[in-house]
């Protein structure tokens, strides 16, 4: 059985097209009024928008300050470390200076020895 009404491909288009039009224009007329329940509700999405603004800067900022506080003890370490090398660096040197010291007493000392021993040795003859 055919429809009554037998509209055609052109009449259905622009039947949705004026339906389109019909709610696009209601929407337009929805951001126009005064109606306070909507602007309470624009007001609670923007409070809403801005919260969530602050919660991501105050995240930045730790995430920040976070990176800043690891920056600073990496200094902090490299700084000990560096000190404790120089330090070891030192005492390397000063442990050479005094073996440098005391090899000559030493030399002094290795050859009284051996010029005693010496000694002793022609007195056995």
């Amino acid at each position: 059985m055919s429809s009554i009404l037998d509209n055609g491909f052109a009449d259905r288009r622009s039947a949705a097209a004026d339906a389109k039009k019909a709610q696009l224009e209601k929407f337009k007329a929805s951001l126009n009024s005064d109606d306070p329940e909507l602007a309470r509700r624009r007001a609670e999405r923007q409070a809403i928008v801005e919260a969530r603004k602050a919660r991501e800067a105050a995240r930045e900022a730790a995430r920040e300050a976070a990176r800043l506080e690891a920056e600073a003890k990496a200094a902090a370490e490299k700084a000990v470390r560096d000190a404790e090398l120089a330090a070891a660096e030192e005492r390397r040197k000063i442990e050479e200076a005094e073996a440098a010291a005391r090899r000559p007493n030493d030399l002094i000392r290795q050859a009284a020895l051996y010029a005693a021993k010496r000694a002793a040795g022609k007195g056995r003859r």
